[in-house]
């Protein structure tokens, strides 16, 4: 099988971006006629067409599609695996944590108290992620660990522990119908309209049809203080409780986790010490 350079992977994805051979070689600060010629000689050697080229026009081919989708988590890998291997051997380098901001279930706290306790600690830098993006800091090694809720944050290709598990309450308008009863059910919300988290994989709540598309709580309080929408999310994540909404049990909705997350292949004594730490904190097994 022929195998593939870094930097020849590279230049293609920088073509496959733009479709636009100069606009690419400027950005990789190469000359035009070298970067053709690279490709040509990467399609010679994998025997595929990987772009269709005229005068005025470049396009990927089905093969180009393919490899410009693998190429780049390939690219992100190789540079993961470097950043991982200068950090292992800075016995001086901090852990970087990425979290949600207000995702912690207020057990950050603890967490740094335990891990600052243990003879081994180093500083731990505080990143803040986005709704979506907080395991792909990890994967492509701009953090080291991150707090994330599964199942609604992709795990793939992470471990992970479980610090807590809790259940999911649902967000009404005070003047909602279900607004006086003590406790709904998956069944009692089934015809509500809920949100759509832009990016996020929420499982496990009741299928609605198409609310308001939002990217953090935030937006969806204001959705639901307008009456546009209702929310079901983990019992930490509606914390604080906003005065004018109302929050009620769902009592039959599956059971959410808040995990620490690590690149499943990263073996450095630091991330697990930073693990133990906070499984300890949060008392669990």
């Amino acid at each position: 099988m022929a195998e593939l350079e870094t930097r020849e992977l590279e230049y293609f994805v920088a073509v496959a971006e733009v479709l636009h051979f100069g606009r690419a070689a400027a950005g990789l600060a190469i000359a035009q006629p070298a970067l053709s010629k690279a490709i040509r000689r990467l399609e010679s050697r994998l025997g595929v067409k990987l772009l269709e080229r005229s005068s005025r026009h470049v396009a990927l081919t089905p093969a180009g599609e393919a490899l410009v989708h693998h190429g780049r988590h390939a690219l992100n890998a190789v540079s993961a695996a470097a950043e991982k291997a200068r950090r292992a051997g800075d016995q001086q380098a901090r852990l970087r944590l990425v979290i949600k901001p207000g995702g912690d279930a207020n057990l950050l706290s603890g967490i740094l108290a335990a891990y600052a306790g243990r003879p081994d600690a180093r500083q731990v830098d505080i990143l803040f992620g986005g709704a979506t993006d907080r395991a792909d800091h990890v994967r492509d090694g701009r953090a080291d660990v991150a707090l994330l809720y599964v199942p609604f944050d992709d795990v793939t290709g992470l471990d992970h522990e479980t610090l807590m598990v809790e259940g999911r309450v649902a967000i009404l308008p005070p003047d909602h119908p279900l607004a006086s009863r003590s406790q709904v059910t998956l069944a009692d919300l089934a015809q509500e309209t809920l949100p759509r988290w832009k990016g996020v994989r929420w499982t496990g709540a009741p299928e609605a049809g198409p609310g308001p598309e939002i990217t953090n709580a935030a937006e969806a309080l204001q959705m639901i203080r307008l009456g546009r929408t209702i929310a079901v999310l983990p019992r930490s994540l509606a914390q604080p409780m906003h005065p004018g909404l109302v929050y009620r049990p769902v009592t039959d909705a599956p059971n959410s986790e808040l995990v620490l997350a690590w690149s499943r292949d990263d073996r450095r004594r630091s991330i697990a010490s930073f693990i133990t730490a906070a499984v300890d904190a949060c008392g669990t097994t």
